[in-house]
């Protein structure tokens, strides 16, 4: 059963932008910690972005300054600002987020289901 939904890959040339988005149920769900992964043909995932739930960051190093991770409590949504994007940042791009169920407290981990981002010209 999916509870995250990504929404915004695509193909953009060498120094464009795009925004990608993760969201969950808010009527079911509420964001704890969040993050954004992403996985080349022929490597292993890797870490993008993270962002504690009261809101610390960190990113690796090969994005820094470039990608911004952020959220919306109130809609239960995560986002990933990708700017001055580069052919190496080419991949599956997952998001992940410690998910909080609002009736019951329960937090359990979840991924979503994945966007390709092609950086071409």
């Amino acid at each position: 059963q999916v509870q995250l939904v990504e929404s915004g890959g695509g193909l953009v040339q060498p120094g464009g932008s795009l925004r990608l988005s993760c969201a969950a149920p808010r009527s079911i769900f509420s964001l704890n910690a969040v993050g954004w992964y992403r996985q080349a043909p022929g490597k292993e995932r890797e870490l993008v972005a993270v962002m504690s739930r009261d809101g610390n960051t960190n990113y690796a190093d090969s994005v820094k300054g470039r990608f911004t991770i952020s959220r919306d409590n109130a809609k239960s949504t995560m986002y990933l600002q990708m700017n001055s994007l580069k052919p190496d940042d080419t991949a599956v791009y997952y998001c992940n987020a410690d998910l909080r169920r609002l009736a019951s407290g329960y937090v359990k981990n979840y991924w979503g289901q994945g966007t390709q981002v092609t950086v071409s010209s």
